[in-house]
């Protein structure tokens, strides 16, 4: 490689013809002797000393120390430097030696961008014991363009803050294989006052002989040439590069120490042992999303659902070890989880899942687990399952409000609790089907996972139901007893070895920089979450707004909507719909089915490319309902009156006392007139329905009508009458997001989450009382959801039906 040589007849030449010049402009190769490869190819360069746009692209701490010998001599350090980032922020220094004197040139540098297109700027400076040593001070701006994962381009402009002088530089990557494995590059610098053939060059290639291991070689202009080798050791690094004159003759070597991010390496797979465990402490609640600050406890979904597999995929990992105590999940995410961790096993991972006190559903969760451990002094219930709902007919009498229950559907039950004082023959019997689906789904699960006959599982849950930490061992449930902070010693005695901890961030998934160039292929994860409302809930509005974008970028291959909602209004549900219609005319639009996806819910998945729905997920309910609340002597029991003047026969419709935090309650019923309207407003509704189910599923509307009528399904259910198109989960629904997509299996690709959470800060913290419950309070909130939308038709699931993540210590439904 070129040596600072040229520079001494420089520095002596301007030092005897002019005072006012007698700093040095050093150019690129000068400056950048450390350099295997042009800064855009290979490992970030010199981390923005050379071209600051690379540190767009760094996260974290990342730092070099490097040093060149004298000449042939490798007993003696010529020149060192130290290159250091932190995010995307760089500091640097180099000390050049020039005969018994030397200089310090520093630097320091800001990037911005992204995978595809970054940009930074720096200012550099030089101090030296004598003046003549001091190179310019410069202003330094760079680009990074890597449009795809073939091809980089980097293009560096270098300013004298000193002096009219200036410099250009380019260089060029090119990837044959569109990974790692071959890199060609070639690099120029043209100074001012230079003509384009003057300008120097360099022309090489990194090729990966292994993972971890790089071999490069560089050329250049002056027919010098440098060879070297880089070994990634993890965080940690060391490489070294010869150099050789034009006669081939080695003139000097180079040498470096990296320390940072976690780069591909051969070592954790040949010299790590497998006795490394991953805890996971889920106590609080599982969640799709959650607020930035103040809301310590509770566990993204998707989250979690990844580290599951990360930890399934890391060589380092033996075994995954989940702490249940205090956890709060629906069912369905459980469901999912636990299929995660069964996936894990599959890979050859142990589980060992930790539980205090138990009932059957956090118990189907831990039955996946190769070890369940119990605390000594917990209890374990295995009750079966219920679902029920609380009925305000007579209340609402006792209370002189009046209802009248528009039902013209079956099924559509979402009413009976404010109409009946019981279940309706056609409720009881698709509440039964679906906790018969559920409950077989689980006695499956569990008498698989335990090794026991189905009979026996029958046997615990009507004849034993509860179960002490010893009689649950005895009983097959439950492999040993144990508090959580002794698990390393019941790990050491089930493994054979002294387990090591290695927390989720550490993982190989999670801390691994990806070397690939270009922008990664991105799915999007979109929330529909809550009640089918145009501003709360779903937030029909600001789903519209993105669908739209997404339709329209070029970076997201892929659309995979997570939808639990219990449905609601038909606007809003509607939106929603037509927005993602035209949104799967773009590209593949997959929708993820939580725990409940019926009605409204349903509405706003119907037009996916597939369907996915967990087996326990409560879905269809393809009708919809209405309802009338009036005063039927409320407000005389109050000693409340109401007046008005009106102009039209119908004016007066809702019009009533005015109820704090619940609104008006109107002061009469409808008449036969107004009802017959509504009957047939609301049928006609039902026939869109049907017709839009019809269009979305590929159904005839005959077909469709067959299983609507308001009925709900278990997702087990739903995909036998054609409303589901596969069980699974949101891992599932990515896995095929991508094959939709056209991309190949082992392709990495980004998953973004829209919206990324809940918002900045959770105050519900300093929420309390009477006024806070209410808030979260779904019977309450359901009530009101009828009272402020009075007369319209709904497509809605009334609480009791699919449950709720609830207050701490409250059951499910």
């Amino acid at each position: 490689m070129k040596t600072y040589r040229w520079h001494l007849l420089f520095i002596f030449f301007f030092g005897f013809t002019s005072m006012v010049s007698a700093q040095t402009f050093l150019g690129y190769y000068a400056r950048s002797n450390f350099l295997m490869a042009p800064p855009g190819t290979f490992q970030w360069g010199l981390v923005g000393f050379t071209n600051p746009a690379v540190l767009a692209g760094i996260r974290g701490f990342e730092s070099r120390l490097a040093f060149s010998t004298e000449g042939s001599n490798q007993n003696t350090i010529r020149d060192w430097g130290l290159f250091t980032a932190a995010g995307h922020f760089g500091f640097d220094m180099v000390r050049r030696k020039i005969g018994d004197n030397h200089a310090m040139d520093y630097k320091v540098s800001l990037a911005g961008g992204n995978q595809a297109f970054a940009f930074g700027m720096g200012y550099g400076w030089s101090r030296a014991n004598l003046r003549q040593l001091k190179s310019d001070r410069l202003f330094t701006s760079g680009v990074l363009i890597r449009p795809n994962r073939y091809l980089s381009v980097g293009a560096v402009g270098n300013f004298s803050l000193d002096r009219n002088r200036r410099e250009g530089i380019l260089d060029v990557g090119v990837r044959p294989l569109g990974n790692a494995r071959l890199t060609l590059f070639a690099d120029a610098a043209l100074r001012s006052h230079q003509k384009l053939s003057q300008s120097g060059w360099s022309a090489g290639a990194v090729v990966r002989l292994v993972p971890g291991i790089s071999a490069i070689g560089r050329y250049f202009d002056d027919h010098t040439f440098t060879a070297g080798l880089s070994l990634n050791l993890g965080r940690t690094g060391i490489s070294s590069q010869a150099n050789f004159s034009k006669e081939q003759n080695y003139s000097a070597g180079t040498y470096s120490l990296r320390a940072g991010g976690m780069l591909e390496s051969i070592f954790p797979q040949i010299l790590q042992k497998q006795n490394r465990y991953v805890p996971f402490n889920l106590k609080g609640r599982i969640d799709y999303l959650k607020h930035v600050f103040f809301e310590k406890n509770t566990h993204p979904f998707y989250r979690l659902l990844r580290n599951i597999q990360a930890a399934s995929e890391d060589p380092r990992i033996s075994v995954i070890a989940l702490n249940l105590s205090s956890l709060h999940v629906l069912p369905e995410p459980a469901w999912e989880i636990r299929e995660a961790l069964k996936s894990a096993r599959k890979k050859g991972k142990k589980i060992l899942i930790f539980i205090e006190d138990a009932d059957i559903q956090t118990y189907h969760l831990a039955s996946v687990a190769d070890w369940v451990v119990q605390d000594p002094e917990g209890i374990l219930a295995l009750q079966g399952y219920l679902m029920g709902r609380t009925y305000y007919k007579g209340t609402l009498k006792k209370l002189g409000i009046g209802f009248d229950e528009w039902r013209f559907f079956k099924y559509k039950s979402a009413e009976e609790s404010l109409s009946r004082d019981n279940m309706s023959p056609a409720d009881r019997a698709q509440r039964q089907a679906y906790v018969d689906d559920w409950y077989n789904l689980v006695k499956t699960d569990i008498s698989a996972s335990r090794h026991f006959p189905p009979q026996k599982f029958d046997d615990l849950i009507n004849n034993k139901v509860i179960f002490t930490p010893d009689s649950a061992v005895q009983a097959g449930l439950v492999d040993t007893l144990a508090r959580w902070p002794a698990i390393n010693d019941v790990l050491e005695k089930l493994i054979h070895k002294k387990p090591k901890k290695l927390l989720p961030k550490r993982l190989l998934a999670n801390e691994l920089i990806s070397d690939r160039w270009g922008r990664l292929p991105q799915i999007a994860i979109v929330y529909g979450l809550g009640i089918c409302a145009m501003d709360r809930g779903i937030k029909a509005r600001w789903l519209q707004r993105v669908f739209k974008k997404l339709e329209k970028s070029k970076n997201v291959k892929a659309v995979v909507f997570r939808v639990d909602s219990p449905g609601g209004g038909a606007m809003a549900s509607d939106v929603v719909a037509e927005a993602l219609k035209k949104c799967s005319q773009k590209k593949p639009v997959i929708i993820s089915q939580g725990q409940v996806a019926g009605s409204g819910g349903y509405w706003i998945s119907m037009y996916g490319d597939k369907i996915i729905a967990g087996p326990n997920t409560i879905t269809g309910s393809i009708g919809v309902i209405g309802g009338w609340f009036y005063d039927k002597g409320f407000s005389k029991k109050l000693g409340m009156t109401a007046d008005h003047v009106q102009k039209g026969d119908h004016a007066d419709l809702g019009f009533g006392v005015s109820i704090p935090f619940l609104g008006k309650i109107p002061e009469r019923n409808l008449t036969k007139e107004e009802r017959k309207m509504t009957e047939t407003l609301i049928k006609n509704f039902y026939k869109t329905f049907v017709e839009k189910v019809a269009s979305g599923r590929k159904m005839s509307v005959e077909q469709v009508k067959k299983i609507a009528q308001g009925h709900f399904y278990s997702g087990i259910e739903g995909k036998k009458i054609g409303l589901v198109d596969k069980i699974g989960g949101l891992m599932t629904a990515l896995s095929v997001a991508k094959i939709k997509a056209g991309l190949k299996p082992g392709e990495k690709v980004r998953i973004i989450e829209i919206p990324k959470n809940k918002g900045l800060i959770n105050l519900s913290f300093a929420s309390a009382g009477i006024r806070s419950q209410a808030v979260n309070n779904p019977e309450l909130q359901y009530l009101k959801l009828f009272l402020q939308n009075p007369g319209k038709p709904l497509y809605l699931m009334p609480p009791g039906t699919y449950p709720v993540l609830p207050p701490e210590g409250k059951g499910l439904f």
